[in-house]
């Protein structure tokens, strides 16, 4: 590999890195691998982990043991991230309240269009609040918290991972946000950078991106219910929406305004949004923000009654050094 040395600071010491992938058993195409391999980082501060199984939050604790490096970053199999990101993002760990950076992850510019409306609905305000920094570049450099970084694209400290015992194996998905929850209450700082980001392709279909809303519902539900926080009071919006929908024809005239008001604040949200994505998929998202705090607030109340298990099986999990 080349080495693109002439973008690295003169004199500085670079802490070591342990890049963590999760992967199925057996999966042949890994496209963070080669992402990876070109991060503008001196070559002999890294090293790459791929921990494969069936458990991604088991798996990146078994990879978390295993590591060497002073840092860890996590990456989704399909996550590719700037060539800057490690040069740009350890530096901020030079002080030592910092516990975790992270920053967005981006649609693609070259995906499909119904790819690029369901990223467009993930980085609208009025969809996912102040979750939608983890979708678009919102703002500068700042103390954030884990409403704002996502596991495809963050940076730890190994050593505060491990004295909380890494993630809750019995979330998924919402284990890194429980564990940012930890490390703030200890008083643990959370850096966002709108320019430590990974590209990474939205769900291909429809049906797919209504199991991934009404994932994050439940998700969400059982992180509130295994690790409360007042934080996650905003979160309760959808399913109260829900609520109100179905009482809606009992409620009168105090619905029709409800409602009224409502459909308003989608129709301001697509104006907002039509000088940069124009008409068609500005109207496209109307109905995508309204399915999308159905499906979230459906998936929510789900996982205020389910039972804590580790997701997706317990099989045997194998770290490669690659």
């Amino acid at each position: 590999m080349k080495s693109p040395r002439r973008f690295w600071p003169v004199n500085r010491e670079f802490p070591t890195v342990s890049v963590v992938i999760a992967a199925r058993p057996g999966q042949a195409k890994i496209q963070a691998l080669a992402a990876t391999r070109a991060l503008d980082y001196p070559v002999d501060r890294i090293e790459i982990l791929v921990a494969r199984g069936t458990q991604p939050s088991a798996q990146r604790n078994a990879a978390i043991r295993q590591a060497r490096g002073d840092l860890i970053y996590f990456l989704d199999d399909d996550s590719m991230p700037g060539s800057g990101n490690l040069t740009h993002g350890t530096t901020e760990f030079e002080a030592t309240s910092v516990k975790m950076l992270g920053g967005p992850n981006l649609c693609p510019p070259q995906a499909p269009a119904l790819e690029q409306i369901f990223a467009t609905v993930l980085s609208c305000w009025l969809a996912f609040g102040p979750s939608r920094a983890r979708y678009s570049r919102v703002g500068q450099m700042r103390d954030s918290s884990e409403k704002e970084l996502i596991l495809c694209n963050l940076l730890a400290r190994r050593e505060v991972l491990l004295e909380l015992g890494g993630f809750d194996e019995s979330l998924y998905p919402n284990e890194e946000n429980a564990l940012m929850d930890r490390i703030q209450s200890r008083g643990g700082r959370l850096l966002y950078s709108p320019d430590f980001y990974v590209y990474r392709r939205p769900r291909p279909t429809f049906k797919a991106f209504c199991r991934m809303l009404m994932t994050y519902g439940r998700g969400r539900a059982e992180q509130f219910r295994r690790h409360p926080t007042l934080g996650s009071v905003l979160n309760f919006a959808p399913p109260l929406f829900c609520v109100f929908l179905v009482a809606l024809p009992w409620l009168g005239m105090l619905g029709k305004v409800i409602i009224g008001t409502y459909l308003g604040a989608v129709l301001l949200q697509m104006l907002a949004i039509l000088p940069v994505v124009g008409l068609v998929k500005g109207a496209a998202v109307i109905p995508m923000i309204i399915l999308t705090h159905i499906l979230y607030g459906v998936g929510f109340w789900r996982g205020l009654f389910t039972r804590f298990e580790r997701r997706n099986g317990g099989g045997p999990i194998v770290i490669e050094r690659v």
